[in-house]
């Protein structure tokens, strides 16, 4: 499994065809190597964001569109829209479109396809945006939180979900053991597709720790960027506003 990380060239492409393999048991797997966590954390991120009852929420690398039921029951009388490059990914995720399953009034949800260096919108269109686990996978994270915040209108928010590594020596060790030898074989066994699971370690090993991530994103635009570690410090909530 070595040298599993591609080129910066070869990113785009790679990591579009390891989403389109891994997409039908990617929420399954999720929930099984983080424990449920997961969706805490992404609950943790729309309360960061708070979205206007009315309000116009993007979800940059949406995936199977994990944010956007969330963003929706914050905004009943809003839009939230997905935005991903890998339609297998969205594709899986139709059913978080459906409210039939959620009693409590839920705003409009919808899947985009695009590109987070290029996002499909105008300027100024979204009071929110919000990203989980997906900017690792960009091959240029300025530019994506730049794209972020054009099409942010004039005091909106930004909130990041991504890895981080604990402070602690014993749980950064800990962490590090898990996600190396355990994270592969689980994803392999659910998924069928341990080198996509190699590549989350690998990727999450290569990722910008948080205080770096922070400088990204001011250097984007966003101010009164400010960051919090959950999970034990194995994830950091990033948060920035367009003044």
């Amino acid at each position: 499994m070595a040298g599993v990380l591609p080129t910066l060239e070869e990113k785009a492409s790679y990591v579009e065809r390891m989403f389109t393999q891994i997409a039908a048991t990617y929420d399954a797997t999720n929930r099984v190597m983080t424990f449920g966590l997961d969706q805490g954390w992404r609950q943790q991120i729309v309360e960061t964001v708070a979205p206007f009852v009315d309000g116009r929420a993007l979800d940059v690398g949406t995936g199977t569109g994990d944010f956007l039921p969330m963003l929706a029951a914050w905004m009943p009388e809003g839009i939230a829209v997905g935005v991903d490059f890998c339609l297998p990914m969205m594709q899986e995720g139709l059913g978080k479109l459906d409210g039939a399953s959620n009693p409590a009034p839920l705003g409009e949800r919808s899947f985009v396809g695009g590109d987070a260096l290029h996002l499909p919108f105008p300027d100024n269109s979204f009071d929110a945006i919000t990203t989980g686990f997906a900017i690792r996978n960009v091959t240029d994270i300025v530019a994506a939180f730049r794209e972020m915040w054009r099409v942010a209108r004039p005091g909106g928010v930004v909130a990041c979900l991504e890895v981080a590594q604990p402070c602690s020596p014993l749980l950064r060790l800990g962490h590090q053991w898990y996600f190396k030898v355990i994270v592969p074989r689980l994803g392999g066994l659910l998924s069928g597709n341990q080198r996509a699971y190699v590549y989350l370690y690998e990727s999450a090993r290569n990722f910008p720790p948080p205080n770096a991530l922070a400088r990204m994103m001011r250097e984007a635009g966003w101010q009164h960027v400010q960051y919090r570690l959950s999970g034990l410090g194995a994830v950091a909530i990033h948060q920035g506003v367009k003044l």
